[in-house]
C-alpha cells in the first residue's frame, strides 16, 4: 500500500491556508465591540430600504441628511444584482445572485414564487434573527409576486409581525392590499409608504422592554410610477434630472453592442426624464418622513440610543447617463453603486468610508450585532469594524455583481423598456454579465464575449473603456479573479474577495 503521508501533508496545507475568519460557526463579536460589555442588552436593529433609489438622489431630503450627520456614511456600498428581486434575496440570505438563484423578477428564473419553491424563504434573516431571541417584523416590499399561487395569507417562518403588500395595486400605492399577519386586508384609502410608516412605529411602540427587535421596513418610492401624496404635489417644481458628464453620451473605447444601439436621448426624452425625476423625488418625502417618523418614535419610547438605524437601497437608477432611458440593471456607478447610511451605538456622527461594503453583507452585521453565529450559507462579512471606524488588514478588495437577462419567455423591466416613449419600439437590454467592482475599477464581461474596464479613479463617470488599453496581464487577473468569484460559494467567497 502507498503512503498516504504526501496526501495528509497536502490536505494539512490547505486547511492552513483558509483563514479562520472563514468558519462558518465562529461566533460573532458582541456589544463589547460597539460599546457596551458582553451580557448587556442586545441592540435594537431597523433597515429601512427603499427601491431604486439613486445616490445621485440623496442631498434633497432633510430627513435622510440628519440620518448622515448622526450616523455614517457608507461611500462604496455596492448591490449584488441592480435588479429587485436578485438583490432582496441577498439581502434576506446573504448570498451572491448564482447562489441564492433567484435571478429574475419573475419565474421561471425567479420572483418569489422560484423562492419560495427552493426552500430559501426557511432560512432568512427572520429565522436567524428571531433564532437570536429578537422580535421580528417585516413591513413593506417582500420579493417580487409574493404571494404568488402559494395560500393568500402565507407568512415566511421567521416572522412574528408581518404587514407585507400583494402586487395589486402596490406600485400605484392606493386600493392597495397587505397579508397582515395570515390575512389579506383591502386598504381603500391612504398612501402606502404612509401606511407602512405608522405601522413600523407601531411595532416600535409596542416591542416588549425585555426583548430586540429587528424591523425590516421596505417603502414603494421611490418605484415607478412613483407615486406621491397630494401633500408633496408641489415640491420640487423646477427640479431635472443630474446632466452628469455621462449624459447622453455613450463614451470612446470599444463599446458593447447593446449600447451602440442606443442613439442620442433627444428634447423631448429629457423633457420627459425631468418629469420622472420630480415624481421620483415627490414619492422620496414619504420615505422621508418614514424615516423622521421612526427617529421620533424611538426618542419618545427612550430606544433612539441603543438602536441601530441602517438606510439603503436594493439597487440604483440612471436617468439618461450613456443615453440609457430611465431605468437599471447596467454595470454602471449609477445603478449598483446605492446611497447606504447607518446610525446606532459606536457609530461616530458625521463620518464616512469608502471601505467596499454591500447588501451581502446586512445579514452578517445583524447577526453580528445579535450575538448570533455567521449563517453557513452567508458569503457576505460583517460591517461592525468598518461602522466602527477601522479597516481590518484583510478586508476584501472587491465585491461581485452579477445580472442574468431572463428566461426568452418573459419581459424584463430593465434597464429601460418600461420607461421608454410609447413611439419607441427598440429596446436595447444588456445581454447578461458579471462584473467585478474593486475601490479603483470596474471590470464587466459580457455573456456575448465582449468587455468593459473602467478605471474609477480616473474616470469617475465611465466614459472611456479602457479594456484596449490595459496591460494584457492585468485583464487576465481581473478575468480569473471574476471568474473564481463566480465559483464562490458560502464561506469560500470570503477569501475570493481578497483577491
Amino acid at each position: 500500500m502507498k503512503s498516504r503521508r504526501p496526501l495528509l501533508i497536502v490536505l494539512a496545507y490547505l486547511v492552513a491556508a483558509i483563514p479562520a475568519t472563514l468558519a462558518s460557526t465562529e461566533p460573532h463579536i458582541g456589544m463589547s465591540a460597539v460599546g457596551g460589555g458582553v451580557g448587556e442588552r442586545r441592540p435594537n436593529i431597523i433597515l429601512v430600504l427603499a427601491d431604486d433609489l439613486a445616490t445621485a438622489d440623496m442631498g434633497n431630503f432633510p430627513n435622510l441628511a440628519r440620518l448622515a450627520r448622526e450616523g455614517a456614511t457608507l461611500r462604496n456600498f455596492i448591490v449584488s444584482d441592480s435588479w429587485c428581486c436578485p438583490s432582496r434575496a441577498t439581502i434576506l440570505r446573504s448570498q451572491y445572485v448564482h447562489s441564492h438563484d433567484i435571478r429574475t423578477n419573475t419565474p421561471p428564473d425567479g420572483g418569489y414564487g422560484r423562492f419560495h419553491s427552493n426552500g430559501e424563504d426557511g432560512e432568512t434573516l427572520g429565522t436567524w434573527m428571531h433564532g437570536a431571541g429578537y422580535r421580528t417584523s417585516l413591513i413593506g416590499k417582500y420579493l417580487n409576486g409574493y404571494p404568488a399561487k402559494g395560500p393568500k395569507g402565507y407568512v415566511p417562518p421567521g416572522w412574528d409581525d408581518w404587514h407585507v403588500p400583494a402586487p395589486h395595486h402596490m406600485y400605484q400605492q392606493h386600493d392597495f392590499r397587505l397579508v397582515e399577519n395570515g390575512r389579506v386586508n383591502a386598504y381603500h384609502q391612504g398612501h402606502l409608504d404612509d401606511v407602512l410608516a405608522d405601522k413600523g412605529a407601531s411595532f416600535i411602540r409596542t416591542a416588549p422592554r425585555n426583548k430586540p427587535f429587528f424591523l425590516y421596513l421596505a417603502p414603494i418610492a421611490p418605484h415607478m410610477p412613483a407615486a406621491f401624496t397630494a401633500r408633496h404635489a408641489s415640491a420640487f417644481p423646477n427640479a431635472k434630472a443630474p446632466r452628469p458628464p455621462s449624459f447622453d453620451r455613450v463614451g470612446s473605447g470599444p463599446q458593447p453592442r447593446w449600447l451602440r444601439q442606443l442613439g442620442p436621448v433627444g428634447n423631448a426624452a429629457v423633457n420627459r426624464g425631468d418629469r420622472i425625476h420630480r415624481n421620483r423625488l415627490r414619492s422620496m418625502l414619504s420615505v422621508d418622513d418614514m424615516v423622521g417618523t421612526l427617529m421620533r418614535t424611538l426618542r419618545e419610547t427612550g430606544r433612539l440610543d441603543d438602536t441601530y438605524l441602517f438606510f439603503t437601497s436594493d439597487n440604483g437608477f440612471h436617468m439618461g447617463q450613456h443615453r440609457l432611458w430611465p431605468g437599471k440593471t447596467t454595470p454602471y456607478e449609477e445603478d449598483i453603486r446605492v446611497p447606504a447610511l447607518v446610525r446606532g451605538p459606536g457609530v461616530r456622527p458625521g463620518t464616512s468610508t469608502s471601505a467596499l461594503a454591500g447588501t451581502v453583507d446586512l445579514a452578517p452585521t445583524f447577526t453580528n450585532l445579535a450575538g448570533s453565529t455567521l449563517p453557513s450559507c452567508a458569503e457576505g462579512r460583517s460591517l461592525l469594524p468598518i461602522l466602527k471606524g477601522r479597516r481590518p488588514s484583510d478586508w476584501r478588495k472587491a465585491l461581485l455583481v452579477e445580472f442574468f437577462a431572463g428566461h426568452p419567455s418573459t419581459h424584463p423591466e430593465g434597464p429601460d423598456c418600461d420607461s421608454r416613449p410609447s413611439h419607441i419600439r427598440a429596446c436595447p437590454l444588456p445581454p447578461s454579465y458579471a462584473a467585478l467592482r474593486t475601490e479603483r475599477n470596474t471590470y464587466v464581461e459580457y455573456k456575448a464575449g465582449e468587455r468593459q474596464l473602467f478605471d474609477l479613479a480616473k474616470d469617475p463617470y465611465e466614459l472611456h473603456n479602457a479594456i484596449g488599453d490595459a496591460q494584457p496581464a492585468f485583464v487576465h487577473r481581473m478575468s480569473s479573479w471574476l471568474m473564481r468569484f463566480r465559483a464562490c460559494r458560502g464561506a469560500t467567497c470570503r477569501f475570493v474577495d481578497r483577491g
